[in-house]
């Protein structure tokens, strides 16, 4: 502004009226002293905005000011220079000495009147928007006068008479007829003018006063500044008047409900009369406290309304419109200060009230259709409310167990229980990852409703995991690559470690587990070796040790049959004496590889011997073999498993020559035909010794499944008493080696029933071998503790009742006994 640089105080123009000489003279190089001072106030009276000095219109007294110097010697250099400069004599340094006028200037008697007709004048032309006689630097220059000769207090004091007497003019607008006369936006557009106009105002009367805002305000703790002033006037006549503050307000509050309806309304407006109302410091009072209760009032009516009208995404989004279009209400008009209660109304209102009925409304559809982007919504939206992730976490919770449930419990299901579980889990984590921000709470939650879903079905889920594995490592599985198997053990570890009866796995997985090694049909050695090890991590060394003895077994087999070779052919070769007759007549007449798995019994499954008739050949190989193993192991004892063997037998057909791989059964069947034709059902079972049921199965799968060597007569699926079977001379395949399934390999329900009580009987030992354990350790105990303790220390699932009667079995045995007195007590036997 051009008269803001005025602000100069006049008792300092002495000094730098002598400073800007010195300099002067400095540059120019002046050398008479008393010439460069009078060039200096020549200067100083043209330096100062306008055509004439200030002083000089107002007091003739001010023109005649004559500063007063003197040159005295000194030591600070001023004088030496200019000394210097204009003779070039160095020597003597003098001093420079400046002196206030000695007379003080004087007003003449009319000053403070004509001085304030001038401003009031001013002020008024400013009110009424027209324009000021007298410039504004002069303006400026008169209140610096005044406040210089203490008139600040009676010019403050007129200036806030004027501009109040002005202020309650205009309230006269907004009374009676012409204010009730405009609608709501007209009467907010005219307070927002006579806002706006009076802001121009108090700018421009600041501008003028400035120097009485900088002096006698800053000096005075109880005067308020001009700004401040004009702002208390603003409010105290306009504002605070009940009938403009309530019609102010309401139509605030209308424009802004009508902006939530949809409509377009002017931002602006809003803008400028709420940053009015909080410059005048009554937004809370005045503004927010309604603004608020009309906001709790729409969002509670229209989140009941819309609960019951709209689908739960929908819902979602639309809250979350809603809260972004509160924010942008924040940004664009509404004070900052009312973000944190605004906001939180708006999320009580649509999401608070509601967050169980979101829940049960759509939470299990949202999961079920797995729509992320929704549940990533939902996530988002709940954390904002207090309780929300709690409530979202057990709904979620629930969820999982309701759904799992359904898979686990259902027989129906058996068949694709586990794979229906891994995708039931990768679903469950992908959720947690993508939608949940893979919140601990949510996952531990997702763990332990797992664990209690998959164990309500005790026994099962473990059995089929088991066999779910077998079927992945069984050779013929062309469904993964070798990454991809891995990283499905993995997922199935996962499920592993939720179940309880972790030794019913430990069963089954060890029966299949020797079927795939006795037989060849693992796929891989360093995926069954790569389940050992993840089975040995998770559950200990003792838990592998039989399943690890089990690949030791086959090892030690193959070195052994390694040196039987190398035995064979070395007699053989050398045509000894010493050599067995039966290994003499087996070069001369006998071609048949065989090779035998030494198998040690507590590693592997429990199997029930069975005796048949071998052909001679077989029982001259057994018996060469077990000479040959005994006189290498001494004391050791061989028990053959016929129901463990295979074969590859050659067979010679009118279509030619075919290899078939079957069992040892079903091999002794078909090397009956190479004898005579036409047997029936019971000739074969006397001839073979093969035990009924699984010689039925074994003649089924020769003469009713997919390659039919033999033909049985009459036809059908079920193999009867009196049944007869050929030889199918006529059979036909395109390849040459074919594997005829085998039967007796596949588990029967029996087995199925074996193996589970063989677990429970299992338990049985381990139950008691616990109880011992912590009796010898605390000698006596009351029942409650000792159920307590063995609860702690048995790694499977048991019920009281179970533990009950094994503590009464060690009572009959003498393990231990009950207190006379007290019959829940008990005491240890030595």
């Amino acid at each position: 502004m051009p008269f803001s640089n005025a602000t100069r105080k006049k008792a300092s123009h002495e000094q730098q009226d002598t400073d800007r000489s010195v300099r002067k003279r400095r540059v120019s190089g002046e050398k008479h002293q008393s010439a460069g001072l009078k060039r200096h106030r020549q200067e100083d009276s043209d330096c100062r905005p306008g055509s004439a000095h200030s002083g000089s219109q107002m007091d003739g007294s001010v023109n005649s000011r004559k500063p007063n110097f003197s040159a005295l010697a000194g030591s600070n250099g001023l004088t030496n220079r200019a000394s210097s400069l204009a003779n070039s004599k160095p020597g003597t340094a003098k001093k420079l000495v400046i002196k206030n006028f000695k007379g003080k200037p004087k007003l003449h008697d009319n000053y403070k009147e004509e001085t304030w007709m001038k401003l009031r004048g001013a002020v008024d032309a400013i009110h009424k928007s027209t324009s000021i006689k007298y410039s504004l630097e002069e303006l400026y220059q008169a209140v610096e006068n005044m406040c210089s000769h203490k008139m600040a207090v009676m010019l403050y004091d007129s200036l806030k008479v004027v501009c109040e007497e002005h202020i309650k003019h205009q309230i006269t607008q907004f009374k009676g007829n012409q204010g009730d006369e405009l609608d709501s936006v007209l009467f907010l557009r005219k307070i927002n003018k006579c806002w706006q106009d009076h802001c121009r105002q108090m700018i421009m009367i600041r501008s003028i006063f400035l120097f009485l805002d900088r002096t006698y305000v800053l000096q005075n703790s109880m005067v308020s500044s001009l700004w401040d002033m004009g702002l208390d006037l603003f409010r105290q006549h306009i504002i605070s008047d009940s009938s403009v503050q309530t019609k102010t307000v309401d139509g605030l509050l209308l424009l802004i409900e009508r902006e939530r309806n949809g409509e377009m309304v002017d931002r602006s407006l809003l803008k400028s009369l709420l940053g009015m109302l909080s410059d005048l410091q009554i937004y809370k009072e005045a503004f927010e406290v309604r603004f608020l209760q009309e906001t709790e009032r729409l969002y509670a009516a229209e989140g009941q309304r819309l609960m019951q009208e709209r689908e739960i995404a929908e819902y979602l989004h639309h809250v979350d419109k809603r809260l972004e279009e509160e924010q942008d209400r924040l940004m664009l008009y509404l004070d900052q200060s009312t973000q944190k209660p605004l906001v939180s109304c708006v999320e009580k209102q649509l999401l608070g009230e509601h967050l169980v009925n979101i829940l049960q409304k759509g939470l299990h559809q949202l999961l079920d259709e797995n729509r992320t982007d929704d549940l990533k919504l939902l996530y988002n939206l709940f954390a904002r409310v207090k309780a929300g992730l709690e409530t979202l976490c057990q709904h979620w919770g629930d969820y999982i167990k309701a759904f799992g449930s359904t898979i686990v419990i259902n027989p129906e299901k058996d068949k694709t229980m586990v794979q229906e579980l891994l995708d039931f889990k990768d679903k469950v984590d992908n959720i947690l990852q993508t939608c949940f921000s893979s919140n601990d709470k949510f996952i531990n939650t997702m763990k332990e409703s797992f664990e209690t879903f998959i164990n309500k079905r005790l026994n099962k889920p473990a059995e089929l995991i088991a066999k779910y594995v077998d079927s992945k490592l069984r050779a013929g599985n062309k469904e993964a690559t070798e990454e991809e198997l891995e990283r499905m053990l993995d997922k199935i570890m996962v499920l592993f470690r939720f179940i309880h009866g972790k030794d019913v796995f430990e069963a089954f997985y060890k029966k299949d587990l020797a079927k795939r090694l006795l037989v060849g049909k693992s796929a891989s050695v360093d995926a069954e070796k790569s389940m050992l090890s993840k089975l040995k991590q998770e559950c200990g060394g003792a838990f592998t040790s039989k399943l690890e003895g089990m690949f030791k077994d086959m090892e030690l087999s193959r070195d052994i049959m390694v040196h039987f070779k190398q035995f064979l052919i070395y007699y053989a070769q050398h045509k000894s004496r010493d050599v067995d007759e039966h290994i003499q007549h087996q070069k001369d007449s006998i071609s048949i590889d065989l090779t035998v798995n030494i198998l040690t019994m507590g590693y592997w499954p429990t199997y029930i011997p069975m005796e048949v008739h071998l052909p001679p050949e077989m029982v001259r190989y057994q018996e060469i073999f077990k000479s040959f193993y005994l006189a290498k192991h001494s004391g050791r004892k061989l028990q053959w498993q016929p129901t463990l063997g295979h074969c590859v037998l050659r067979a010679d057909f009118r279509a030619g020559k075919k290899e078939l791989q079957v069992s040892l059964f079903q091999s002794l069947v078909l090397i009956m035909f190479n004898d005579g034709d036409g047997f029936t059902t019971e000739y074969i079972k006397q001839y073979t010794g093969i035990e009924d049921g699984e010689l039925r199965r074994t003649l089924q799968s020769l003469a009713c499944g997919k390659a039919r060597v033999i033909i049985k007569t009459p036809k059908g699926k079920d193999v009867e008493d009196g049944d007869q079977f050929h030889f199918n001379n006529d059979f036909k395949h395109k390849l040459y080696r074919i594997k005829i399934n085998q039967i007796q390999m596949k588990e029967t329900q029996e087995e199925n029933v074996n193996t589970t009580e063989r677990v429970f009987q299992d338990r049985q030992y381990q139950i008691d071998a616990a109880i011992v354990r912590i009796m010898k350790t605390r000698k006596a105990l009351t029942h409650a503790l000792l159920v307590s303790e063995l609860y702690n220390q048995l790694k499977f699932p048991v019920k009281p009742a179970d533990l009950k009667k094994r503590i009464e079995s060690l009572i009959d045995r003498d393990y231990m006994e009950r207190d006379k007195e007290n019959s829940n007590q008990y005491h240890y036997v030595a």
